[in-house]
């Protein structure tokens, strides 16, 4: 009884979350040189795109990172609204890649990395959770049959 109280309390907590996002995103990408590229956003920040990978990262990249910092932001969030104290948080992510053309991203592995005070298993898993289903946009403009699998570890030694 407790646990469906605590779940109704987070999930009105999270009421409004992400609703203030524009419903349109816009950038740009500049060609510079060679295959190098340059895309900006809406709000002026920069990624350079290379497919040398000499100058700047490959597009296949900054999404897997696009993904991480989804899911980060979520995750961090969705933990502290429910009392952790977070002192360390990293996503190590690695992508299994299609061989040949299309090279869509078959299988994707995250290892979230926490340390705090308040941190369960339960919470983690709640949050892992809530992103993935239901607010990491990233994770949903992905492919269906993509396999996403994340574990976690919390409060490991280095």
């Amino acid at each position: 009884m407790a646990e469906n109280k605590e779940i109704e309390a987070l999930e009105e907590e999270l009421k409004g979350y992400k609703e203030k996002v524009a419903p349109i995103t816009k950038g740009w990408l500049e060609w510079d040189k060679d295959l190098i590229f340059v895309g900006r956003t809406q709000r002026g920040y920069e990624i350079d795109f290379d497919a040398k990978v000499e100058w700047g990262c490959m597009p296949t990249e900054s999404l897997l990172l696009s993904l991480a910092g989804c899911m980060g932001i979520d995750m961090v969030s969705f933990l502290t609204k429910m009392k952790c104290q977070l002192t360390y948080f990293k996503i190590d992510i690695e992508g299994e890649r299609n061989p040949t053309p299309p090279q869509y991203y078959k299988a994707i592995n995250m290892i979230i990395h926490i340390k705090g005070d308040g941190i369960t298993e339960k919470k983690v898993q709640r949050a892992i959770s809530l992103s993935q289903e239901k607010y990491c946009s990233v994770y949903h403009s992905l492919r269906k049959d993509l396999k996403v699998t994340v574990q976690y570890r919390i409060n490991e030694e280095d």
